[in-house]
């Protein structure tokens, strides 16, 4: 867990701290070829490390995958999905942003296949999201995404819409660089009858030079010895800067005080925070 890390957690915490809600906690480790042994109980024992506790049992999507089969079954029957041999190399090679349907109206004679959802040429979702505002996407620009790959692992768009309606997921408060995947996620929930939650996309964290702190060299782990000053920073980074009082105080007051203080409205239309290359990520 990186800065950016940091204050996506934080801020999701304190608007369902401050709503009086439950904040759950879900390990979406589904493509299992990238899962470092031990990496998710190293992250479960920082975020406690900065005083963030979750409420119930964490989710692994990993043990979750019948369910994930079930929904892919559903949507099968209903004559939602179609099966596609393209490869990341044909599709890049025809220039398109998003997926250009080469699949959707022939019979696939090659195995293995993907799974795409079949979005509907007039497919626009609109929604009003908590800190971006007014959000509207015409997804057939976007494309028909996958739901399965062609190794058999269960798309994230798919799992965290069964995950989310399983769990009765009122509220997501995540990073503003999923915008456009909560578009997909509402139709997907509009295709199983499901409620869709409230959103917040929080704005990402960048370095000036270097872009998204998880694609940066620079975006060192945070460090639960160093929680109160850290914590300080994500809050800073999210416009609720502490007074001066706690400056130094530990995690445990630093988030009393930030629930009590949190208005998701102070970061309301930043999209990115930059930090600067001079600033230190611990």
């Amino acid at each position: 867990m990186h800065l950016g890390s940091l204050v996506a957690a934080v801020g999701s915490y304190l608007d369902a701290r401050a709503a009086g809600g439950r904040w759950l906690v879900r390990m979406e480790d589904l493509d299992t070829t990238r899962v470092v042994p031990g990496c998710a109980d190293i992250m479960l024992r920082t975020l406690e490390g900065f005083g963030l506790h979750w409420d119930g049992e964490v989710e692994f999507q990993s043990r979750r995958t019948a369910l994930y089969a079930e929904a892919l079954n559903t949507l099968r029957a209903a004559g939602r999905t179609f099966e596609c041999s393209c490869s990341r190399r044909e599709l890049a090679s025809q220039g398109e942003t998003g997926y250009p349907g080469t699949c959707r109206s022939k019979t696939v004679q090659c195995s293995p296949t993907a799974t795409r959802f079949r979005i509907d040429d007039d497919t626009v979702v609109s929604f009003v999201d908590r800190v971006q505002g007014e959000c509207r996407f015409p997804l057939r620009e976007l494309g028909d995404p996958v739901i399965r790959r062609r190794d058999g692992v269960f798309a994230y768009q798919l799992a965290v819409v069964v995950d989310d309606a399983a769990q009765s997921v009122s509220d997501v408060v995540r990073g503003a660089d999923l915008l456009q995947s909560t578009a997909w996620q509402i139709h997907f929930q509009q295709a199983f009858n499901f409620p869709s939650p409230r959103y917040a996309h929080l704005p990402v964290v960048v370095e000036s030079a270097a872009g998204k702190l998880a694609k940066s060299r620079r975006s060192l782990a945070i460090d639960p010895a160093h929680a109160g000053s850290q914590l300080h920073q994500a809050l800073s980074l999210l416009q609720h800067k502490p007074p001066s009082e706690l400056t130094g105080a530990p995690a445990a007051e630093l988030l009393a005080w930030a629930e009590a203080a949190w208005d998701p409205g102070a970061v309301r239309g930043l999209g990115e925070i930059t930090v600067s290359s001079q600033m230190p990520q611990v």
